[in-house]
């Protein structure tokens, strides 16, 4: 029924020019805003083509999952761009991350992963591919 249907991905944050400001200045991301008010919206444009709608909640709780996942051919440059750019790698216990705060999977998943999160705390990563 729904499988031909352009669908699209969207999260909160709670002060729309602080992600604008990241999604397009700190990660590179192409950012459309549109509306006006209460109604001003934001779209991200990725890479692969998709869309994701973002949109300001007043009583904004940020996500408990990651949001985005952004593979990449070199998660060592990567990370080192991101901290270059302010962005402070996240930490999470039961996980044995390296003194940059990557941590090496495999096993069927990524090679490597590291989280960050956004001004709104929703969390956000890098990871390297197989």
């Amino acid at each position: 029924m729904l499988g031909q249907s352009q669908a699209f991905s969207g999260f909160s944050v709670d002060d729309l020019g602080e992600a604008r400001r990241f999604y397009g200045e700190v990660l590179g991301l192409d950012v459309e805003e549109t509306g006006e008010g209460e109604m001003r919206m934001l779209t991200l444009k990725l890479g692969s083509g998709a869309q994701v709608f973002v949109y300001p909640k007043e009583t904004h709780t940020p996500a408990s999952f990651t949001i985005l996942n952004f593979p990449v051919d070199d998660i060592e440059a990567a990370v080192a761009e991101l901290e270059r750019r302010g962005v402070t790698l996240e930490r999470y216990p039961g996980f044995e991350h390296d003194a940059k705060g990557v941590v090496r999977v495999g096993n069927g998943g990524p090679a490597a992963i590291a989280w960050f999160t956004d001004p709104a705390g929703n969390v956000l990563s890098v990871l390297q591919e197989n």
